[in-house]
């Protein structure tokens, strides 16, 4: 009788390590469904402003096609691609860098109402994609502590659970403030 009761412990409270497994997994691709939803809006948002740069900055078609070929390539990546993404998206954010920096030297641009719409529209979605990020990230440090941690890590590799990458950038040259010269 006592083993049994000891045998209907021991199986409950592996039903509630898995159980707590397939939550962490569940808060994670969540987390993840908002960095993506973020970074779509950016994607979109991208288009009109580079539409609206191009009047006026017509002979610095570099940094524009640039920013548009990151876009695109940010856009065909698979969703779960977290490290591909993060690396993509990281020199997109540099790119966009410059594509600002590029307005100093535009007066009208600057003063063009529909860019600045469009600068401050970016500028908010970039604060979201942040919280995604930090989000996520806390999410995917969740999973993996438990994923790695005893007794579920018992549990985790025979069911499949597997770390999951955080959103990071890694080239220290994504993270630099870019430099624009005329």
């Amino acid at each position: 009788m006592i083993g049994l009761a000891i045998g209907a412990v021991v199986i409950l409270y592996l039903i509630f390590i898995y159980n707590g497994l397939v939550k962490a997994r569940q808060v994670k691709e969540e987390a993840w469904s908002g960095i993506d939803v973020q970074l779509k809006r950016r994607a979109d948002l991208i288009p009109n402003l580079i539409e609206t740069v191009k009047g006026y900055a017509a002979h610095e078609k570099g940094t524009l096609e640039e920013v548009i070929a990151l876009r695109n390539k940010a856009q065909a990546l698979p969703a779960g691609d977290v490290a591909g993404r993060a690396a993509t998206e990281g020199m997109l954010s540099q790119a966009l860098g410059k594509l600002f920096a590029l307005a100093e030297a535009y007066p009208d641009l600057k003063a063009n109402q529909n860019f600045s719409e469009l600068q401050q529209s970016l500028e908010s979605i970039e604060g979201e994609v942040q919280m995604a990020r930090r989000y996520y990230n806390g999410a995917a440090r969740d999973l993996n502590v438990k994923v790695e941690s005893f007794p579920s890590n018992f549990i985790a590799g025979p069911f499949g659970f597997t770390k999951a990458a955080f959103f990071e950038i890694t080239n220290e040259a994504d993270r630099a403030v870019p430099v624009v010269k005329f």
